[in-house]
């Protein structure tokens, strides 16, 4: 598919237009493309795009190529790859699925500018290709937050397993927005234009850092709550184990069985014994939990 930009804004042409004008916009899938590096003889168009998984920008003397790698924001759907070549007054894109032909028609539809030019359509283009993402931040931030109050509800089932999922979740967006970043710099030192972009970029990529961060509070509160349960359970046997320690001594004490002890002759002696243990219990019961121990 071909485009110019023209007063008009962004209009369909053919090819015959699209390689006639200036400011041309040319969408190419790969095996097109391959026909056309054939055609290309005044460029040095003879990249091959790979599949990758990171966004870049090359210098060269007389363009500037991308390859960009955008993760998917969703779980059912998978990452698209596109690379764009950068000419004085022209652009072609070369994608695999229909991913730059959706955001140019969007782009197509909001044009109020009559004199819309090709600086402004690349601003438009990239942050196009970010508009979204601060909503999926917004849901990864709902999700640790949602984390974060079960912790302290003391639901900790799989939480190292899904916390480990967000994490990477993020990491992978935080990249991925560093890479941007250095493509917008490129930009606006190079063409002097996507200024909107790398503003965006930036506070996506601090979003990201913010998340990162909150990620980690909430894995400290995890590990937190974890030691407050530890000793919580430390608390209780210490408290069995102070509460049966007189009860220890007095089953060692008469265990002796020596022949001169009185109490082992003693019509009462096993009842008093027993009388005098529920006592040690009640009273240690009882001062444990006025302590507030218990």
């Amino acid at each position: 598919m071909y485009y110019r930009v023209c007063d008009q804004g962004l209009v369909g042409i053919d090819r015959r237009d699209w390689e006639k004008s200036t400011g041309g916009i040319g969408v190419f899938d790969e095996e097109e493309w391959s026909r056309e590096l054939k055609l290309q003889k005044e460029f040095s168009l003879d990249r091959k795009e790979e599949h990758v998984f990171f966004c870049r920008l090359k210098i060269y003397a007389s363009y500037l190529f991308g390859i960009f790698h955008i993760p998917i924001k969703k779980k059912e759907k998978r990452n698209f790859h596109f690379a764009v070549y950068i000419l004085k007054d022209r652009l072609i894109f070369v994608e695999e699925d229909a991913f730059v032909k959706d955001l140019i028609h969007t782009i197509q539809g909001r044009i109020q500018n009559a004199a819309y030019t090709m600086d402004q359509f690349l601003d438009d283009f990239f942050m196009a290709v970010v508009e979204d993402d601060i909503l999926y931040l917004a849901v990864l931030e709902r999700e640790i937050a949602d984390m974060e109050e079960k912790v302290l509800q003391g639901d900790t089932d799989y939480f190292h397993y899904r916390m480990l999922g967000i994490k990477k979740e993020i990491s992978r967006l935080y990249c991925y927005y560093c890479q941007m970043a250095d493509i917008a710099e490129i930009f606006v030192k190079k063409r002097n234009t996507c200024s909107d972009f790398s503003e965006r970029v930036g506070r996506l990529k601090q979003e990201a850092q913010s998340l990162r961060e909150y990620a980690m509070q909430v894995q400290d509160v995890y590990q937190s709550e974890i030691s407050i349960h530890q000793n919580n359970i430390m608390k209780l046997l210490t408290v069995v184990t102070t509460v049966f320690l007189p009860l220890t001594l007095i089953a060692g004490w008469y265990g002796m069985n020596f022949y001169n002890m009185p109490e082992l002759s003693w019509e009462y002696g096993y009842l008093t014994v027993s009388v005098i243990s529920i006592l040690i219990v009640m009273i240690s019961l009882w001062y444990f939990k006025k302590k507030k121990f218990l």
